[in-house]
């Protein structure tokens, strides 16, 4: 027997809750409410109960906030990138600055001298990189499908739906990156299904095309990476002359054939049709290689103010040694290391401190050493007698936070300052916490790296207690 589903006809939003939900409340329970804004009426459906809470979906808003705005985005509701359009840019900056500091001070219980104000950006058209998915048959909307006129699905080259990887529907067109990318996916799609290319069954694991991967660099430069499942070298080559005389933009135009059954291209050969094997960015004077298979932040006009405050944060002299942990490709190690002693970065993934070498090499920069090494295992008394001890630490770790161990490293090290980049402010409150012991959060400055997005990043600036 089906359950009956709730709906609460009339939720007044009163605030704004972490991860994008808002907040309302009824028969005494606190409603997480999902795509609404704080001061607005809005008619909900229940998609959990419990016995404390509730979490639901807007079915209608009755009563806008003055916040509200129309979603720029066809694709907007399904897709799940930008799950913010609802809302005002303004609105959404002041609402990740408020979350920061409610995580910070009233959750995390963290003393901060000064609250600095959030830095936004451009709120379309930022990212540097797109990965899209061919799929061999796109994901409809129940309306779309089952409808008086429903729609069959078609071959789909696109995003995968939120948390179902077997699941990709067709873009039509996107306000993350230049419109060049749109221009591009599209052609690429219109050309394959008119000359019956076979699109990835993501479940069978068949079919000829995989993955479409776009780069656009803030230099101009382009990147366009074609990912075959199979050898098919007529039809491979087809689409490689295509997009070559198609888009005389594509400065660096490359392929690889994947037969695994994960998308990564890591530990794969990466063949190049056309142009150069990589492209650059630039965040000031320094220049930075991507090659298909780099790391990179990207936001490159947001990832400059970053480092920037990064910089500011550490008020380096030009004595100091730096140890820059979670370095990923050096790029925050690479942009201090001129306002330095010296800078030392570590950073478990191999193929990212391949790139930093790279990029010290190429902005000739020589008073930086890299480590490949998981930080907890590394950082210990022998390595930091062997290395010297820093007086400024940077980290910058993934959304997990910090090793418990690292943490204790640093109490012990003691360095006088340590700036603390988070892209997941719940555990940077966490670590904070720990941290206390030894040190006081001077300032701290939200960033905004991915506009339309729950997504916000903070830097902390703490200061060893004077004794």
């Amino acid at each position: 027997m089906q359950r009956k589903e709730t709906i609460i006809e009339q939720l007044p939003v009163t605030a704004f809750a972490n991860e994008g939900k808002t907040i309302g409340h009824s028969e005494g329970k606190v409603v997480f409410v999902k795509g609404a804004v704080p001061g607005e009426l809005v008619k909900v459906r229940v998609t959990k109960k419990k016995k404390d809470w509730m979490e639901a979906e807007v079915l209608e808003v009755l009563e806008p906030s003055v916040d509200r705005q129309q979603p720029f985005c066809m694709h907007y509701g399904k897709c799940g990138g930008c799950q913010w359009q609802h809302m005002t840019y303004k609105a959404q900056l002041h609402y990740k600055e408020l979350s920061v500091i409610d995580t910070l001070e009233r959750i995390g219980k963290v003393s901060i001298h000064k609250k600095e104000p959030i830095v936004g950006g451009d709120d379309r058209y930022y990212r540097n990189k797109l990965e899209f998915t061919f799929s061999n048959r796109e994901w409809l909307m129940a309306d779309d499908f089952y409808g008086a006129h429903g729609q069959q699905p078609q071959p789909a080259l696109g995003f995968h739906l939120p948390g179902a990887f077997d699941r990709v529907f067709d873009v039509k067109t996107c306000f993350l990156q230049a419109e060049l990318s749109d221009r591009i996916r599209l052609a690429v799609k219109k050309f394959t299904i008119e000359n019956s290319y076979d699109y990835f069954h993501l479940r069978n694991q068949t079919g000829l095309l995989r993955n479409l991967v776009i780069r656009i660099a803030a230099t101009g430069e382009v990147m366009v990476l074609v990912v075959f499942a199979r050898a098919e070298e007529d039809k491979m080559m087809a689409l490689m002359k295509f997009l070559q005389a198609s888009f005389p933009e594509i400065t660096s135009l490359q392929y690889v054939m994947n037969q695994k059954k994960n998308d990564t291209i890591y530990d794969l050969e990466v063949i190049t049709f056309d142009g150069a094997d990589s492209i650059y960015e630039c965040i000031d004077d320094l220049r930075f290689r991507i090659s298909a298979k780099s790391f990179f932040q990207t936001n490159t006009r947001q990832a400059a103010k970053l480092y920037e405050c990064v910089k500011e944060y550490a008020a380096l002299k030009g004595d100091e040694l730096v140890y820059d942990l979670y370095t990923g490709t050096g790029s925050i190690a690479l942009y201090l290391a001129r306002s330095c002693k010296k800078v030392v970065g570590i950073e478990q993934v191999e193929q990212a401190i391949e790139d930093a070498k790279v990029n010290a090499a190429i902005n000739q920069i020589s008073n930086v050493s890299f480590y490949t090494s998981d930080i907890a295992k590394i950082l210990d008394h022998s390595f930091h007698a062997e290395n010297g001890t820093p007086q400024v630490v940077i980290t910058d770790p993934p959304r997990a936070g910090m090793q418990e161990a690292v943490v204790k490293e640093l109490l012990a090290m003691a360095p006088e300052k340590i700036v603390y980049v988070s892209c997941n402010v719940a555990t940077q409150a966490r670590d904070l916490q720990l941290f206390n012991e030894k040190y006081e959060v001077v300032r701290i400055r939200p960033f905004d790296l991915f506009p339309q997005t729950k997504h916000v990043e903070n830097v902390a600036e703490l200061r060893k207690r004077q004794t």
